[in-house]
């Protein structure tokens, strides 16, 4: 493992180190609402047996949610939603010739009974919502504090 906290519930995986100003954004977010995280650097192309390894054990582990950062070819979402029945939220990075564009589109056209849920290009901020939204489901406190940040951001009933 790269970074991990203790009880992580979050599983963030990125193709390589190189992604770190995603994680970031993702993390920032899981810290503020005090929900930890771990982050590993996993390819799909690169390291397959340990990705699926990775993937298969994540909820025996404790981990809710798996976020995967990904961007050019995009396999790593759909690599671990193929290996989990946990949620995976993919994000597809803003680089490459593309800028994003082939990773979106990667990340989203996964076959039926896999699916990976997608925030915008480059968007980690959105991808840990997400993460808080499936928690908040089964840890009043998380919705709690959901709930006062949504209404923080403007007059929601």
């Amino acid at each position: 493992m790269f970074d991990t906290k203790e009880n992580a519930l979050v599983g963030i995986v990125t193709g390589s180190a190189s992604d770190k100003g995603l994680v970031d954004k993702v993390t920032a977010v899981l810290d503020e609402f005090d929900v930890a995280w771990e982050w590993n650097i996993l390819s799909a192309h690169r390291t397959p047996n340990k990705t699926a390894k990775y993937a298969r054990e994540a909820e025996g582990r404790g981990l809710k949610v798996l976020v995967g950062i990904a961007g050019l070819a995009a396999a790593l979402p759909g690599v671990l939603a193929g290996h989990t029945l946990l949620p995976v939220i993919g994000v597809p990075g803003d680089g490459g010739p593309l800028s994003g564009t082939d990773a979106l589109h990667s990340i989203v056209q996964m076959p039926p009974g896999i699916p990976v849920a997608t925030v915008g290009i480059g968007n980690g901020k959105n991808a840990a919502y997400l993460a808080l939204h499936i928690l908040a489901l089964s840890d009043a406190s998380i919705r709690e504090k959901l709930a006062k940040y949504r209404q923080s951001l403007g007059d929601i009933e």
